[in-house]
C-alpha cells in the first residue's frame, strides 16, 4: 500500500459525473498486406484485430502501475492509497469493439466521445483500451484513457510510443498495460513527488496552494494570488520582476465566453491532421515560431466558430499555454532552467482582430514577452509559474456556482506536445497513421486543444463539453480556414 500524492489526490477529489479526470488518446492503424480487403468489415480484417485482442487479454504479466487500484477507507482517516490488484480482469479493461457502417471517421470520433465521458469503475484499476475495427478504408483503432491520478499525459505519451517500432515485420509487442516494469516511465508515478534536485515539483507547489484557506471564490482567488506573492517571494523574484511576471504570464484577464460555462458529463470528439510544411510555410512568411503559427491557426478557427454562434466577446480570448524555455540550437540541460525548463504563459489570442496578419503579430509580441520574462527566470521561479497557471483554474472547477459567473482565468487550453521523432512507426504489424490527444474539460474550462507531432504531421485531438461547446466537429473545418488564411500572407 502507498499513500496517493496530493495532486493525484486532488484529480481524485475532483471528479464527479460531470468532471471525469482521465486522459485518453486515440491510434489510427493500417492494416498490415493481406490482412483485409478494402470493403467494409472484411471478414480477415475482423479475424485480424479479434487476434490482437486474444493476445492482449492473455498478456502474461500486467506493469505494477497498471494492476493498483485506489481506495479511501474510514481506516486511513481519509487519505488516498493504493493497492495492488491481485485479480485484474483484462477482459474487463481491454475490449473489441466495431463501428457501424459505413465506419466513416465520424462513427469513430462520435465512439470515442461516449467513451471519453464516461468515468473509470474505482474498484478498479484505472484503465481502460478499447480496440475498435470496421473502420473504412482498411484500418482499426486503439482508444485508450487513463485516470490522471495515475499518470499525466506527456508520461502517457512516452509510454506509447515504447509499444511502437520502426520495424514492419515485428509480432508479439505488448501494449501499453504489459510493459516491463523497468519501462522508462515506470518510475515516474512513484516518483512524482520526489521534486528535483531539492527544487519543489508543480504538485507540490499546487498542493501549497491549496492549503491556503478559502471559503468563497473570493477568497480563493485570494489564497491563489496570496500564494503566488508569497512563493514569488520565497523564490527571491524583485517587486519590478515579479511586475512585469503579472503582466505578461498571469491569468485573470480573460472575457466571460460560452467556453467558460459550467460543463456537463457528455463530451465531443473531434480529431484531424494537417501537415507541418504548411505551418513551416507560414512560419517562414511570418517570421513567427511554429507554436505561434499553431496558435495563430487556433486563434482565427475560434473567432470563427464563436462567430458563428453569435457568441465572439468584443474582448480578445486568451489560452494557457505549456511553454518550452529551450531555443532550437540549445542542447540538453542548456535552457534557462536546466532541465526544467518548462512553464506556462498566457497567450492573447487577438481574436478581436479581423485581420489574419495582424492577429498573428499581436500573438507572436505576446508570446515573445512571455517567453523574454519567463527566460530571466530560475528554476524554482518556473516550476512556481507553471504551477500557478494549472492551478487557478481549480476554483471554478470545483466550487459551486462559480463557473460562468466571474471572470475566468483563460478562456481555453492549447498544448502542442512533442510525438514520436521517427516514422513510420508499427505496432504488431500495423503502421501508426495518427496519433491524436484526448484530454480533460473542466468546469469553466469547457473546450480543450491538444497537439502532438508524428510523421511530418501535427495530429489535434478536441475534447468539448457537448452541450456547452455545441457543433465542435465545425472547429476542424474553421482550422482548415484559418491555416489557409495564413498561407496567404505575403
Amino acid at each position: 500500500m502507498s499513500v496517493v500524492g496530493p495532486l493525484d489526490a486532488m484529480f481524485l477529489g475532483g471528479e464527479s459525473r460531470e468532471q471525469p479526470m482521465h486522459v485518453g488518446g486515440l491510434m489510427l492503424f493500417e492494416l498490415p498486406e493481406g490482412a483485409g480487403r478494402d470493403h467494409v468489415f472484411p471478414e480477415r480484417s475482423r479475424d485480424y484485430v479479434s487476434r490482437l485482442y486474444d493476445e492482449l487479454v492473455a498478456a502474461p504479466r500486467v506493469n505494477p502501475l497498471f494492476a493498483r487500484r485506489v481506495r479511501n477507507r474510514l481506516p486511513d482517516l481519509g487519505y488516498w492509497s493504493w493497492e495492488q490488484d491481485d485479480e485484474i480482469d483484462l477482459e474487463y479493461h481491454v475490449r473489441l469493439s466495431a463501428l457501424p457502417r459505413p465506419g466513416r471517421y465520424r462513427e469513430l470520433f462520435e465512439l470515442t466521445s461516449r467513451l471519453h465521458g464516461t468515468l473509470l469503475d474505482r474498484h478498479r484499476p484505472l484503465w481502460e483500451m478499447h480496440l475498435i475495427e470496421g473502420v473504412e478504408g482498411r484500418r482499426f483503432a486503439i482508444y485508450s484513457k487513463i485516470h490522471h491520478s495515475m499518470i499525466d499525459g506527456v508520461t502517457a505519451l512516452r509510454w506509447m510510443q515504447e509499444t511502437l517500432t520502426t520495424d514492419s515485420t515485428r509480432t508479439n509487442m505488448p501494449a501499453t498495460f504489459a510493459l516491463p516494469g523497468g519501462a522508462s516511465g515506470a518510475g515516474a508515478a512513484g516518483a512524482a513527488g520526489a521534486g528535483l534536485g531539492g527544487i519543489p515539483t508543480a504538485a507540490e507547489l499546487l498542493a501549497a496552494i491549496g492549503r491556503v484557506p478559502g471559503r468563497t471564490f473570493g477568497s480563493a482567488v485570494h489564497a491563489v494570488g496570496g500564494a503566488g506573492r508569497l512563493l514569488a517571494e520565497l523564490a527571491g523574484l524583485p517587486p519590478a520582476g515579479l511586475k512585469s511576471l503579472l503582466h505578461s504570464t498571469m491569468p485573470f484577464q480573460a472575457p466571460r465566453t460560452i467556453l467558460n460555462q459550467p460543463v456537463t458529463g457528455a463530451r465531443r470528439f473531434a480529431a484531424q491532421s494537417w501537415p507541418i510544411e504548411r505551418l513551416e510555410k507560414v512560419r517562414a512568411i511570418t517570421g513567427a515560431t511554429l507554436n505561434d503559427v499553431l496558435l495563430a491557426m487556433c486563434s482565427g478557427a475560434l473567432r470563427n466558430y464563436l462567430l458563428e454562434l453569435n457568441a465572439l466577446p468584443d474582448k480578445a480570448l486568451t489560452a494557457m499555454v505549456p511553454v518550452s524555455l529551450r531555443t532550437t540550437d540549445s542542447g540538453p540541460g542548456s535552457g534557462p532552467g536546466g532541465g526544467n525548463s518548462l512553464a506556462t504563459l498566457i497567450a492573447d489570442l487577438a481574436t478581436d482582430e479581423a485581420d489574419p496578419e495582424k492577429r498573428i503579430r499581436r500573438i507572436m509580441a505576446s508570446t515573445t514577452q512571455a517567453k523574454s520574462v519567463l527566460s530571466g527566470l530560475s528554476p524554482l521561479q518556473n516550476l512556481i509559474v507553471g504551477a500557478l497557471g494549472f492551478g487557478v483554474a481549480g476554483p471554478a472547477a470545483v466550487l459551486p456556482g462559480v463557473a460562468g459567473r466571474t471572470t475566468p482565468p483563460y478562456n481555453v487550453v492549447i498544448s502542442n506536445v512533442p510525438g514520436p521523432t521517427e516514422s513510420p512507426l508499427y505496432w504488431n504489424g500495423s503502421r501508426l497513421l495518427g496519433l491524436y490527444p484526448a484530454s480533460i474539460v473542466l468546469n469553466g474550462q469547457a473546450l480543450n486543444i491538444s497537439v502532438t507531432s508524428y510523421a511530418h504531421q501535427l495530429h489535434f485531438g478536441l475534447i468539448g463539453c457537448r452541450r456547452t461547446v455545441p457543433h465542435l466537429q465545425h472547429m476542424l473545418t474553421h482550422l482548415e480556414t484559418s491555416l489557409t488564411e495564413l498561407e496567404n500572407l505575403h
